[in-house]
């Protein structure tokens, strides 16, 4: 997603006179985040290429740990959306973020762009590459639903999780009903400008066009100049955009996918981070009472989350909108460290809330 969903709102938010700003879709998510250049720059080029069957899946990997942290980007986005955390991250443990099929410098897939199709494609990419368990997996937004997918398909292979602003399967229909209908207007609103995109990018895009920038923006200014570039060169592809229109069109099969495998997670360490600040309001303007209900039901969902497993915890992150890791990387990395603290108190004959285990008689660990 880009920049043009902010654009597409700003219209509809004129159209059906509501105090909203469907920001929470834009791409960059960095509103409040200036780039590090020297930092970004290492995300503007492509890493290890893993096959997976004759297509190759990027990976990039940093730091060392007996944990691999993996991270899991927001819809229409690649690896790159991590460049914050992912260095912080690296100091603690192994630490590694990839492209989904068709995103950054990964290929694109001849299967839909579904959770399913998205965690079969990051498991075998992982073992291709020889990145063995366990992994403590981190997910925005669609990428929060991946990582529980994965976590259901590959339970003895994850560790920890950490959801930021995370998709649940019920969330399109509950968010649209406390938004009264609007929010439906603006996700068909958004389909039908990434089909113009899509358009245009499969005619050419005409540099500094109207179409060049509605569609790709200006990423330079949350990316830095290097990784920006790059950015914008993927964005004003026909690839990208056949991808991104596809992984939305399968937003609905993706839910379907999560709900199908959904049950508690046990106790298995996981936090679940919410953003304090709504992105569906022109700040300039009083919170509505639809906008509070929408806050207010995106936070209940992460609840409910955080409450699938004994180990669960649900925190607000004040300053931060849907892309916390752009707006307050550190309460992410923040985040991390904590779960990679509790994995290794149960890596360490521990319970995974740190109280010893019980044994038995012969000195065996009891379940």
């Amino acid at each position: 997603m880009t920049q043009n969903y902010c654009q597409a709102a700003v219209k509809m938010h004129a159209r059906i006179k509501s105090r909203f700003c469907f920001l929470a879709l834009c791409l960059p998510l960095f509103a409040n985040a200036a780039a590090d250049g020297s930092s970004a720059a290492t995300f503007a080029k492509p890493h290890q290429q893993v096959d997976i069957g004759g297509r190759k899946i990027n990976l990039y990997c940093s730091g060392q740990g007996a944990t691999t942290v993996i991270f899991d980007s927001p819809a229409g986005d690649a690896g790159w959306n991590w460049f914050k955390v992912q260095p912080e991250v690296a100091k603690h443990a192994r630490s590694c973020i990839y492209d989904r099929a068709g995103f950054g410098f990964s290929d694109s897939s001849p299967r839909p762009n579904t959770s399913e199709n998205a965690v079969d494609d990051l498991h075998r990419a992982l073992s291709a590459a020889d990145i063995k368990p366990p992994y403590l997996l981190v997910g925005n937004s669609l990428g929060g639903s991946n990582v529980q997918v994965y976590t259901y398909r590959y339970p003895g292979e994850v560790k920890g999780l950490v959801l930021v602003e995370p998709q649940s399967e019920d969330e399109t229909m509950r968010s649209n009903k406390a938004s009264q209908g609007l929010l439906e207007k603006v996700y068909e609103m958004v389909k039908e400008h990434d089909k113009q995109c899509l358009q245009a990018a499969t005619k050419g895009f005409t540099p500094r066009s109207n179409a060049a920038a509605s569609c790709a923006g200006n990423p330079s200014q949350h990316f830095g100049p290097v990784l920006g570039k790059q950015v914008k060169a993927m964005m004003m592809t026909k690839s990208y955009w056949r991808t991104r229109v596809d992984e939305a069109n399968a937003f609905a099969t993706s839910n379907e996918q999560l709900r199908a495998l959904r049950k508690p997670f046990g106790d298995l360490p996981l936090v679940v981070l919410t953003r304090g600040v709504s992105p569906y309001m022109d700040p300039s303007k009083p919170q509505s009472a639809v906008n509070k209900a929408m806050e207010d039901e995106n936070e209940q969902i992460h609840k409910e989350i955080a409450a699938l497993s004994t180990l669960g915890k649900q925190r607000v992150v004040p300053a931060a909108s849907h892309g916390i890791q752009g707006d307050h990387p550190a309460a992410v990395t923040q985040a991390v460290v904590e779960v990679l603290d509790q994995i290794s108190k149960c890596s360490n004959r521990l319970r995974c809330d740190g109280a010893p285990l019980a044994r038995d008689v012969d000195g065996r660990v009891s379940p």
